[in-house]
């Protein structure tokens, strides 16, 4: 049994404020190391439920985190900034699960620590069929184009409440409560583990039944800028339609080509202010 593992940093227990996130900042090593326990408690889950193969796609800020030498089940690590499917480079039908470990709520969400949409700058809402998305129901547009469930998300409980519509039937690791944007109720890290250990166990049992994301095709796509400059970009791009100062959309029959599209607009962003 292979899964799949797509790691980003926000959602791990005790991470609270961008400077604990970002290398260089302030204790950004120990919080890396609780990331990688938080990964580890996971695969570990994963493998007493019969799994024996993983990948893990660093998917957060620059996607060099992790020390490749601390990562349990002889996992492979996919790493590096310059990926073309991003946060879900590497997955394809071979896989039989996705997993989504220390994720975090979407820009548009009410008081979900460290909330964003891919890049914070830029974006102030994303949409799929009418309902709002964050990074992870955004990136189930390619576990459903590869045909490949995605069975757990870890982070804090908006994060668990906005995939529901995109993964129904994923389990979910709480680790953290948000109080604000820049505040959360943590579990102590061991908790946080064995929490997510014993879920991975249970959704890596639920394999044999569990349904890929099945979103109505086409797939609509509503984006919400924060100023009218990446608006302005985005609608250089093909296949995005500005329909106001501050908003596009991109609709495709193919999930996969709607993540590119979406991709590209997220690095033409980018590109604005670096």
């Amino acid at each position: 049994m292979k899964i799949y593992i797509s790691s980003d940093m926000e959602g791990t227990a005790g991470v609270v404020d961008w400077d604990q996130v970002m290398a260089g900042g302030h204790l950004y090593e120990y919080y890396t190391g609780l990331l990688t326990r938080e990964i580890n408690a996971a695969i570990e889950g994963a493998m007493k439920s019969g799994a024996t193969e993983f990948l893990v796609n660093d998917a957060h800020s620059k996607m060099a985190n992790l020390r490749p030498d601390a990562l349990a089940g002889s996992a492979r690590y996919l790493s590096g900034r310059v990926k073309p499917m991003y946060m879900m480079q590497g997955l394809d039908e071979t896989f039989d699960a996705v997993f989504f470990i220390s994720y975090h709520g979407s820009m548009g969400s009410r008081s979900s620590n460290l909330s964003h949409t891919y890049f914070p700058t830029a974006f102030a809402e994303v949409t799929l069929n009418g309902v709002v998305a964050g990074e992870a129901g955004i990136n189930t547009l390619v576990a459903q184009a590869y045909g490949v469930p995605v069975v757990l998300i870890t982070g804090d409980q908006v994060t668990a409440d906005e995939i529901a519509p995109f993964a129904p039937g994923a389990y979910s690791a709480v680790v953290k409560e948000s109080v604000t944007r820049f505040a959360a109720n943590s579990l102590h890290p061991d908790d946080a583990c064995r929490l997510i250990h014993d879920q991975a166990v249970l959704a890596t049992a639920s394999i044999p039944s569990a349904k890929s994301p099945a979103l109505s095709l086409p797939v609509t796509m509503g984006i919400t800028f924060r100023t009218s400059d990446y608006a302005d970009l985005a609608a250089r791009i093909h296949g995005v339609v500005r329909t106001g100062d501050l908003s596009a959309e991109i609709s495709q029959g193919d999930p996969l080509e709607l993540y590119r599209v979406f991709i590209t607009v997220v690095l033409l962003c980018r590109g604005l202010v670096e």
